[in-house]
Order: structure tokens, then sequence, then C-alpha cells
């Protein structure tokens, strides 16, 4: 981990990677060799004996070849393990995409796959310490593996300081005002704090969908759909797609009666994230108290449903 500041940053420690290479069954010798004269058999060997420069190209090689799975899949494992071993990223990366293609459904290999996607995201995020530690983007990766860990006013001082920095830089008021609201002791004065910071990033970044739609929540949990609508609307209009935006739409629209004006933004958020059992229950409301009453039931039935398959008892 790299000094910033002062300070160690926080990026997300380095996860272990595999140690142990994933064996192959018995297999009858392979005939064909690499490039270099390796066979498959050979070029593994020396990967299990650690001498990783001299067995890639032989590696590769058995992947590419026609080979038994196990042999190629052992090979592939091994490697992803020596191409980080010796850091050779372009090889890791030609590995992970032939295990990928051949494997795509192998426990094991998928394990290794995670942890090697992990070993690389760390490197690289060291190589940006290293290179460009008061970037912006430095800081930026340092406060969101802050915020990850729940450290929450270290994380903070670390988008105060870009705010500082460039008050108008796109995006850090957005990212200032979530975590405010996703810290712990969040009330109703960090709550204030976050609001201001979501209505400085629309000032700067009119386009931040996802600003105009936590500013339409905030206003909804205050009872406020007058003041909800138009950032839901604004929300939708930057992006179609916006469920959550969609659903926020639906809830206010039945909060003030408008019951079939409701249903369309409904049966839309219902679309884009069906296994939401928030998305039928208001749609289930809307339609019930819009008398229609048979299409209300399946989607109370619906929600019951999801929520006791996701184990949430919490009336609505």
């Amino acid at each position: 981990m790299y000094k910033h500041s002062g300070q160690a940053t926080a990026f997300l420690a380095l996860l272990y990677f595999c140690s142990s290479p994933i064996m192959a069954a018995q297999q009858p010798k392979a005939a064909a060799t690499a490039p270099s004269g390796l066979s498959p058999d050979k070029a593994i060997s020396l990967a299990e004996q650690g001498r990783c420069r001299e067995s890639i190209s032989g590696l590769k090689h058995a992947m590419a070849g026609t080979v038994a799975a196990e042999t190629r899949k052992q090979a592939g494992v091994l490697g992803v393990r020596c191409s980080l071993a010796i850091d050779d990223r372009d090889s890791a990366d030609e590995f992970i995409r032939l295990l990928n293609k051949q494997f795509s459904k192998d426990p094991d290999v998928l394990f290794v796959v995670v942890h090697a996607y992990s070993d690389l995201s760390t490197r690289t995020a060291q190589d940006l310490g290293r290179t460009a530690p008061d970037s912006f983007a430095a800081h930026k990766l340092n406060a969101e593996a802050l915020e990850m860990q729940g450290k929450w006013e270290p994380a903070q001082l670390e988008y105060e300081t870009m705010i500082k920095k460039d008050p108008n830089a796109r995006g850090i008021h957005f990212l200032l005002g979530r975590l405010l609201l996703s810290r712990p002791d969040a009330g109703p004065e960090i709550a204030e704090r976050a609001k201001q910071e979501f209505l400085k990033e629309i000032q700067i970044d009119p386009s931040n969908a996802g600003a105009h739609y936590i500013l339409g929540e905030l206003a909804r949990h205050d009872a406020k759909c007058d003041e909800a609508m138009p950032q839901f609307n604004e929300a939708m209009k930057l992006d179609p797609n916006f469920a959550e935006a969609q659903l926020g739409t639906g809830v206010c629209l039945v909060t003030m009666k408008k019951y079939e004006e409701a249903i369309p933004p409904l049966r839309s958020a219902e679309r884009l994230m069906p296994e939401n059992p928030e998305v039928h229950h208001a749609l289930a409301t809307a339609l019930e108290r819009s008398g229609h009453k048979d299409e209300a039931q399946k989607e109370f039935a619906i929600h019951e449903s999801l929520r006791s398959a996701q184990g949430t008892d919490k009336p609505e």
C-alpha cells in the first residue's frame, strides 16, 4: 500500500491468491509441444516448480491445443498464478480469457478468476498511487475504499479535500452527499447537508440523474411529493430505464390518490426490477384503488411471494 498525505492508503488488501494448483486427473501424455519445445506436461511441471518464466509459453500452447480438458484447466490455473507471480499482466489477462471461454461454469476456475481480478485490481490501484498520488482519481479511489470499509470520517475528508481543490468538479458533490446519507449516524442535520450537496451537483452537472433521483427520494420521505415529482421526472428524462425513479413516481402518484396515473410508471418499474416486492405492492395498490381488482390480487400475491422468499416480513 502506498503512502498518501502521511497516511497509509485504504486500498483494499490484496486477497490471498490460490496457492495450491488445481491438480489434474491422470491423463495420457500429450504429444503436442509448444514453439518453445515444451510439451503440456513439461510446462505444467515447470510451473509447479515455480519456474514461471520458462513455463508461460508452454502453458498458453496447452490451453490453445487439443489436449484433455483437465490438462487445459490445470494449465490455465497455473498460467494465471505464474503470470501474477512475475507480474506479466498481459499473460494473466490471456489466461483469464481462455479460462472464461473454456470453463465458464467451473466453480474452481471461477474461484481462481475472482482472486485474479482482485489481485489485478489491487496492483492497478497501487500503480495509480505510485504514479499520481495527488490526483483526483487517487483521492476518489481512496475515498471509495474507505467508504466500503465503513470509515465514514476519513472518506468524507477525502471528498471534502477534492471539493476544496476544485469546487466545480463533476460528481464529487454527489459522492459526498451519498456518503453522508450512508452514514449510520445520519440524522436530520446530515440529511440536510446531503441535500445541499446534491443541489450543488445538479448546478454543476444538470445531467446527473442520480442526484435528481435522490433529491426526489428525500422529498418523498418528507411527504413532499410536489417537490419530489419534478426530480423523479428529470431523472427519468435523463435515463428512461431508471427503475427507482419510475417507482418513486408511481408511489408519489398513489400517495396523491392519482391511481390510474400511477399504473404506467409502476408497470415500467415492474418490467425493470421484477424481483422488487415494493414495486408489486405499489402497483397492486394502484390497481385495486382504480378498480382493477383481479390484476391487483395477482400483484399482491407476487408481492407476498417475493417478500416471503427474501425473508422480509416487515409491513409495507
